[in-house]
């Protein structure tokens, strides 16, 4: 689904925002819209796993000795 939503986003940023002829008109969603779906998306396929959410590291100070 992630994949699916990237494609809209290029597709949607490529193309026109609106478009009209005799027997109608179209409107995309906004990209600012699309945007926020993705970081919506990618954030939660990120919390689901909790090793990608944290990364632990040790900090030595540069005055430190041992």
């Amino acid at each position: 689904m992630a994949e699916d939503l990237e494609q809209k986003i290029r597709d949607a940023a490529a193309g026109p925002a609106r478009a009209s002829n005799e027997t109608g008109a179209i409107e995309q969603q906004p990209l600012g819209e699309l945007i926020d779906a993705d970081r919506y998306l990618a954030s939660k396929e990120a919390a689901a796993n909790p090793r990608k959410a944290l990364r632990f590291t040790k900090l030595v100070p540069p005055g430190a000795v041992g």
